[in-house]
């Protein structure tokens, strides 16, 4: 449906020129949304994969595990549509203190991101709300370190933005002037915590999607925290007990039709054709993620049996292989400091789980060497190629 266009446009003097400023209206969209049976069909479809995924807790005996490296996954492919190189395993030597093998500032702003996307888990897990102040906290952590330190971390912007073109008087879409991203924002959060609106969770989600990224409230960062924000809707809304659905291969792989529908909402009032493109990648990411999660389970029980065939170096073999599964890239410091096992035995121990063929030692060194578990790793790349 076609409703017009979806806010107003407003003139300001900016750096000399005269420039074409967007402010949406309020959510929700009028008229509602139309809901036939195809759409309620696709709806139903993307809710009922995100119930499988919810229930991968069933499935992994600690999900703990799965959200470590989807948390990973997520802030390396958000991160490159930002245009950063760092892969997944970059990430994690960063983390254990490996060399990574891509510009160290690469690294620190997909690290970055993790913090950011913890930080919220944690404090929504603390009980606090999902409102304006965590949105800035996060994008606090997002821009502590490295590139985007010097754009106002944890501020809403005091001044003008722009996407695309070098400049507002040239740009592709020009966001709110700066002294109206607080009362859109605060819009926003109500509609956040309205508990009248007609729409599920998963359809308010793809509105506020939109509508951060039409505000664009900060300086550097929307696109990060405009992905975020619509796992935490959903894990706010009590849909997933963990935010674990990540949207940005999805978009990354659509990124012009995804661009595209972004400015048909804007200008036209086309939310239906919106929903119906998220929607669908909710459901295939939702099902890409459980079906990773039963290879991972797979892979984990097939490799436990086999450390079971050492021997007497069986036991230490298995907590070796259990901070393995955990952190797919190890040392024998990290592995001594979460077993407490003398370095002998782990020495022992990780050569059996070399010998099955689990671990594969990386550095080449014979001192500070870095274990993977290869097969692990493998499986997450792949998925992030699809």
């Amino acid at each position: 449906m076609k409703r017009g266009l979806t806010g107003q446009y407003r003139f300001s003097l900016v750096g000399g020129e005269k420039v074409k400023a967007f402010i949406p209206k309020p959510l929700p969209p009028h008229p509602h949304i139309r809901m036939d049976g195809t759409f309620q069909r696709r709806l139903e479809a993307a809710q009922l994969a995100l119930g499988r995924l919810d229930s991968i807790s069933l499935l992994i005996p600690d999900p703990y595990i799965f959200l470590y490296s989807y948390i990973r996954r997520e802030a390396v492919l958000s991160s490159q549509i930002e245009g950063t190189q760092s892969s997944l395993s970059d990430l994690m030597l960063f983390e254990l203190k490996g060399e990574p093998s891509v510009p160290i500032d690469d690294v620190v702003e997909v690290s970055n991101y993790v913090a950011a996307m913890e930080h919220g888990i944690k404090r929504m897990k603390e009980g606090f709300p999902l409102c304006k102040r965590l949105l800035r906290e996060m994008h606090q952590k997002l821009l502590s370190r490295g590139r985007g330190s010097q754009a106002s971390p944890g501020e809403f912007r005091h001044s003008q933005n722009w996407i695309g073109g070098t400049r507002p008087g040239n740009a592709h879409f020009v966001p709110p002037p700066p002294g109206e991203v607080e009362d859109c924002m605060s819009d926003l959060e109500k509609f956040i915590h309205d508990e009248h609106t007609p729409y599920p969770a998963l359809i308010k989600a793809a509105l506020i999607h939109v509508q951060f990224e039409t505000i664009h409230p900060f300086l550097d960062g929307n696109g990060r925290i405009g992905r975020l924000l619509i796992s935490f809707i959903l894990h706010n809304d009590k849909i997933l007990s963990e935010p674990l659905l990540y949207l940005s291969l999805y978009f990354k792989q659509h990124r012009e039709e995804y661009y595209r529908l972004l400015d048909s909402v804007r200008n036209d009032g086309d939310w239906e054709t919106w929903l119906d493109f998220f929607l669908y990648g909710v459901e295939q990411t939702a099902r890409n993620a459980v079906e990773t999660a039963k290879r991972l389970h797979i892979l984990f029980t097939d490799d436990a049996k086999k450390v079971e065939s050492l021997g007497r170096l069986t036991n230490s073999a298995l907590r070796i292989f259990e901070c393995l599964r955990e952190r797919p890239f190890v040392t024998y410091n990290e592995i001594k400091k979460r077993t407490g096992l003398t370095l002998p035995t782990i020495t022992k121990g990780m050569s059996g789980l070399m010998g099955l063929g689990i671990a594969k030692e990386l550095s080449g060194k014979q001192r500070n060497q870095i274990f993977c578990y290869d097969r692990y790793l493998s499986i997450l790349n792949e998925e992030m190629e699809m």
